[in-house]
């Protein structure tokens, strides 16, 4: 499996995983944009964003293109 392919894999689990817990508890914004540290959602969305970024630039090396 190639890089790109596990990042999308590791993203797509991690989006299950907010679904799950939304479902479950509901998800408060103040939760999801400044979570208290050791929340559930600490950390989720920089983590995501970081591999949502890295996905784009993998795609703009394979395409020799720039963001």
């Amino acid at each position: 499996m190639s890089e790109k392919a596990k990042l999308i894999k590791e993203m797509l689990e991690m989006q299950k995983k907010f679904i799950d817990y939304e479902h479950k508890n509901g998800v408060d914004p103040k939760d999801y944009f400044a979570p208290e540290s050791g929340h559930t959602l600490d950390g989720y969305r920089q983590q995501y964003n970081d591999m949502a970024m890295k996905l784009v630039d993998m795609a703009h090396e394979d395409k020799g293109s720039h963001r």
